[in-house]
């Protein structure tokens, strides 16, 4: 099995309220979090920016309580536009083509998410197409119904390091995850899920 070169390991924070007092196709990104690991699983590098949100400015306070994401964190920080270039940039700097490298996040919402603040603002995925799903695939691995990254992580006897909620954290736990699960490790000849 040949391993990819590089993979990003990507977790988002988005606007949220309680009770779905704000529905979910009017949620926006407020924190980008990705790791990149290279060929060994290793972790080379990490970018982690939050994103003014445009739609619900200010955050709920259970956003703030289940991110500690303040509201000056996002007042400060820029649209997702220029936040998506960021992260574009910060990818390509890890290929010498223009092809994209794989990405991975635990379950789907990421994916939706990001393509839902790319349509918003009428902007193209700053991600490839080609998204892996983790939480399905320790689902394949370890089999037994889909669980929370932190159930997951008990599970395989490891606990989370930081704060749950963060992007930038989460991100570092899917990694770590990958990292002490071989099983978890997407080869080049993987189809993406």
């Amino acid at each position: 099995m040949q391993l990819l070169n590089h993979l990003i390991v990507l977790d988002l924070e988005a606007t949220c309220d309680t009770d779905g007092r704000l529905p979910t196709n009017e949620m926006e990104i407020i924190e980008i979090g990705a790791v990149m690991l290279d060929a060994r699983c290793q972790i080379v590098s990490e970018f982690q920016q939050f994103v003014k949100p445009i739609k619900h400015p200010v955050l709920s306070d259970f956003c703030r309580s289940l991110t500690h994401i303040g509201q000056a964190d996002v007042d400060a920080a820029a649209l997702f536009p220029t936040v998506a270039k960021h992260l574009a940039d910060w990818q390509a700097s890890y290929t010498d083509t223009d092809s994209s490298i794989p990405w991975a996040s635990w379950g789907a919402y990421d994916r939706r998410q990001i393509d839902q603040d790319c349509a918003l603002h009428g902007i193209d995925s700053p991600l490839g197409e080609e998204h892996i799903n983790i939480k399905k695939a320790y689902q394949r691995v370890f089999g037994g119904r889909r669980v929370s990254l932190g159930v997951a992580l008990r599970q395989r006897g490891l606990r989370f390091q930081g704060q749950p909620h963060r992007g930038i954290d989460d991100a570092r736990n899917i990694a770590h995850l990958i990292q002490q699960n071989p099983g978890l490790r997407p080869s080049a000849s993987h189809k993406a899920i």
